[in-house]
């Protein structure tokens, strides 16, 4: 187990409308999704398995229509997001960092964390492997701001604050218009972190104080960027920002789905 690593992807979102929703479209040559990409570059990073959070209910049909490609390409496993014991009227998920720990029982290694829909590149990949290969520091890889951004519309950000290479703080901002007033060079986080498995302990905790305080409220969420936030404002981790030139895509608006698939069909990958 030593020096392994894992890349975690949270898909559990897609949900009962399975095949309707922007993860599944078509952004390769040959059908590839965006997922697909994700689990290539890993591999070629040099990361040894994948699990992927998706729902119990449709994991046949998941496996049927892409699952079975990527184990093509590495060892996968898969984490069950589970919406049983919901409270009367909650109908949503409870967020990111409890998806995360429905996968306690599969990741006993560092691992990535990574959206299921979106493109992070080569080169973001490589550095995240190579820090959780020699470091038990927390980590983000920081994107330059003005290489995540849409001609289509605007684009909610995490707007990173960095000294000395560690992260100190996340400012979310809602509607970045391509053509905007930050300085160039301004770090962004696009939710692509590293962890130990120590992680899953904090979030456990976390989680019961999450419910005791808004466990009945519909619309409240357990998420990932506000635990990371408190465990650096506590002392407790800190998070090195792992710098990257690789460009970000993600299908924000219906508008960028040519876009991206010509860019990603640019780069020219051999599945």
């Amino acid at each position: 187990m030593d020096n392994q690593t894992t890349l975690l992807i949270m898909a559990a979102g897609m949900g009962s409308r399975f095949g309707g929703l922007k993860q599944m479209e078509p952004v390769g040559p040959n059908g590839e999704i965006l997922m697909d990409y994700s689990v290539y570059d890993a591999q070629r990073a040099g990361f040894d398995r994948t699990v992927i959070i998706i729902r119990r209910d449709f994991e046949q049909e998941f496996r049927r229509l892409v699952g079975r490609r990527m184990e093509n390409m590495m060892d996968v496993d898969y984490a069950f997001q589970t919406m049983d014991d919901m409270p009367q009227g909650r109908t949503k998920p409870w967020g990111t960092a409890f998806a995360i720990l429905c996968a306690e029982p599969q990741v006993n290694t560092p691992f990535c964390v990574i959206n299921a829909d979106d493109f992070y590149g080569r080169d973001a990949f490589a550095v995240m492997h190579r820090h959780l290969r020699v470091s038990g520091d927390y980590a983000m890889v920081g994107y330059l701001l003005e290489n995540t951004l849409s001609e289509s519309g605007t684009v909610s950000r995490g707007i990173c604050e960095v000294e000395d290479g560690c992260l100190k703080g996340v400012t979310e901002h809602l509607s970045i218009p391509f053509r905007n007033e930050f300085p160039k060079g301004t770090v962004a986080s696009m939710n692509m972190f590293g962890f130990q498995p120590n992680l899953f302990a904090y979030l456990r905790e976390g989680y019961a104080a999450f419910m005791r305080a808004h466990g009945l409220e519909e619309k409240s969420e357990y998420l990932i960027p506000r635990v990371v936030d408190e465990l650096i404002k506590s002392g407790r981790e800190r998070m090195r920002v792992l710098e990257t030139d690789a460009k970000w895509y993600g299908v924000t608006h219906r508008e960028d789905l040519p876009g991206v698939a010509a860019a990603i069909g640019a780069l020219a990958y051999s599945f």
